[in-house]
């Protein structure tokens, strides 16, 4: 083996810091970036937002504005580069382009808030109650005796987030029996258990306690006003065995069972569907997600514009005080700590800058592709992968999948993530295509205008679908609905 030297020629992309972090900033939503800003104020001194411009003036002096030192080369540059993973762009953006001193977190559409405030964040992140907590807390406010407060404890550890309680009162009375580490057995009778049961049967939120549906469906009931139209029917209907012939749909043999005639039984179903069979739902158990959306979208002078929403995020500068404290050539460590900070703020802005403008460019082409859907609605979306829009915008594919995820647009129609504007496409007869999205709109609107008895069975949606152009297979159909949480036509069937 024979070593030798050899010089050779290349090009790689290096994943420095600044890159890390520009494309970390890309793909955050508007929460998380709201709560990363927040962090870089903090940690940042040479970081500050931009206030009133007057009361920059009155610390700092008229005459004392604070101006960025730039180099040729920041002089030369343009427009903050993209963040595209596949193109120099994404280097430029990291490198010695041009450092904007100031961020400003809106577009110039959006008006900003005038008031000041800013979501609660100590409210969003508040542990979330659950349902255990609330039926603990009406226990404490129940004069239970010492005896039934263990009883209800034992109940309440036994009742699952569906509010249903899931052990027998056999097992409960076993488990009391055996106590646990320093707490010792307690023999109780099923009787007690049952009364205790009852007084938690009464918590809210109604129906919680409840060994099976026909029970839980019973106790909403009897809770309801006496005077209630249809109630006893309704009451006779609420037993395991009528509802398993109305999960069937079996309306006839309930007619027969129940000697009603079918307006009474329609009424009566009418007023079951209106309860709640998962009671315990109703109680917060989980974090709430809160949606801000990044782009506004309007009609102006008849055409549809996207334009950032200035509201999510405050607009960020330099502190001028700080950086004229830098004193060039000076090596002490509290000035190399200024230097680092500065530099840090800069990219920080500058990733924030670049991250507004991919965003917003991606957006408004979006837009551009999808008018149809702002002036007609889902059924007029057209076929839309990220390929499209990462060739109309010159970047990778990769980077338009950032920028679309946990990202949301309001419009007139509502408030929708940008991957919502992206399906895949079906030919029609003519040759052309046809989204998805479309396909699903059309289904859901046939659905809605079906007899309630005499509902539209999946072929039969295919054959309508088939006669306006559009092909797809009757299990293309069940999929389609199944994904907008449609049931199939047996489970669609009405009384009248």
């Amino acid at each position: 083996m024979k070593q030798s030297l050899d010089l050779r020629l290349g090009q790689h992309l290096t994943i420095t810091p600044q890159l890390q972090q520009a494309i970390r900033l890309l793909q955050l939503s508007t929460i998380e970036l709201q709560q990363e800003i927040r962090e870089a104020l903090e940690t940042n001194p040479l970081l500050e937002e931009a206030g009133d411009e007057s009361e920059t003036r009155g610390e700092t002096g008229a005459d004392e504005e604070a101006v960025p030192e730039t180099t040729p080369a920041d002089a030369e540059s343009g427009e903050p580069a993209d963040l595209d993973m596949e193109g120099a762009s994404l280097s430029e953006a990291a490198g010695d382009g041009e450092w904007e001193e100031s961020y400003d977190g809106g577009a110039s559409s959006a008006v900003s808030r005038g008031d000041g405030e800013r979501p609660d964040i100590d409210a969003r992140n508040a542990r979330p109650q659950t349902l255990r907590d609330h039926l603990l807390w009406q226990m404490q406010m129940t004069p239970f005796s010492p005896t039934d407060r263990r009883i209800a404890e034992a109940l309440i550890d036994a009742i699952n987030e569906d509010g249903y309680l899931t052990s027998k009162l056999d097992e409960i009375q076993q488990i009391l029996a055996r106590g646990a580490e320093g707490i010792p057995g307690l023999n109780v009778e099923p009787d007690e258990i049952a009364s205790v049961l009852h007084h938690i049967q009464q918590f809210d939120p109604v129906g919680v306690g409840a060994r099976d549906l026909a029970e839980c469906l019973g106790l909403q009931l009897k809770a309801l006003d006496p005077s209630t139209p249809f109630l006893n029917e309704a009451l006779a209907l609420a037993t395991p065995e009528h509802l398993a012939a109305l999960g069937s749909r079996d309306y006839n043999q309930l007619r027969r069972n129940l000697k009603i005639s079918p307006e009474t039984l329609h009424e009566a179903v009418q007023l079951i569907q209106r309860l709640n069979p998962r009671p315990g739902g109703t109680v917060q158990s989980t974090q709430s997600n809160y949606i801000a959306p990044d782009i506004i979208v309007r009609k102006t002078r008849g055409v549809w514009r996207a334009d950032l929403n200035g509201e999510v995020a405050p607009r960020l500068r330099i502190n001028g005080v700080y950086e004229r404290m830098i004193q060039r050539g000076n090596s002490s460590a509290d000035n190399r700590y200024l230097q680092d900070q500065l530099q840090q703020a800069r990219w920080f802005i500058k990733s924030l800058n670049s991250r507004n403008e991919t965003l917003l460019k991606v957006a408004r082409t979006i837009v551009d592709r999808q008018r149809a859907f702002f002036d007609h609605g889902p059924e007029a979306m057209k076929p839309l992968v990220l390929h499209d829009i990462a060739e109309a915008v010159g970047m990778h594919e990769s980077t338009i999948s950032r920028v679309t995820t946990n990202k949301y647009m309001l419009t007139p129609r509502g408030i929708f993530e940008l991957k919502y504007f992206f399906s895949s496409h079906v030919a029609t007869a003519d040759g052309g295509a046809c989204s998805a999205t479309a396909i699903r709109s059309m289904i859901k609107k046939l659905i809605e205008g079906e007899p309630p008895n005499r509902p539209i069975s999946d072929s039969k949606i295919a054959e309508i679908l088939a006669g306006q152009g559009i092909h797809v297979a009757r299990r293309t159909v069940a999929k389609y609905r199944e994904s907008i949480s449609i049931p199939p036509s047996n489970q669609r069937k009405s009384i009248l």
